[in-house]
């Protein structure tokens, strides 16, 4: 079993910042993706960021030239800075991990409000 606990989210203004972090613990070992999904009310849930072990991070066209990604295997953490934000990036952000492409896991969820 895997367990992850999220944390970072708020309410923030357009143009303001956050970083969200994500910390999993249990039975993970690699391969395994980390990412971070959204979903916003009455939309679908989309992937905002993937990292794969040993992979280069890939940031969502959404996302692009505002968030990153950053990942620590040793702490098996995956942290998203997002800047700029804007109205549209508000939404719940969840945390998920794929072990060995057969077991997948979700955190509870975050919320990110971003309004004047």
């Amino acid at each position: 079993q895997v367990h992850l606990v999220e944390s970072g989210g708020g309410l923030v203004q357009p143009g303001g910042s956050l970083r969200l972090s994500c910390a999993a613990s249990g039975d993970i070992f690699s391969p395994y993706a980390m990412d971070w999904y959204r979903q916003a009310p009455g939309n679908q849930i989309e992937r905002v960021a993937s990292t794969l072990s040993g992979g280069a991070p890939n940031i969502a066209d959404s996302g692009e030239g505002r968030f990153t990604v950053g990942r620590d295997d040793h702490k098996k953490t995956v942290d998203l800075q997002m800047n700029s934000l804007k109205l549209g990036d508000t939404a719940v952000y969840y945390c998920y991990v794929e072990v060995g492409k057969s077991r997948v896991y979700w955190g509870q969820g975050t919320q990110v409000t971003v309004s004047s």
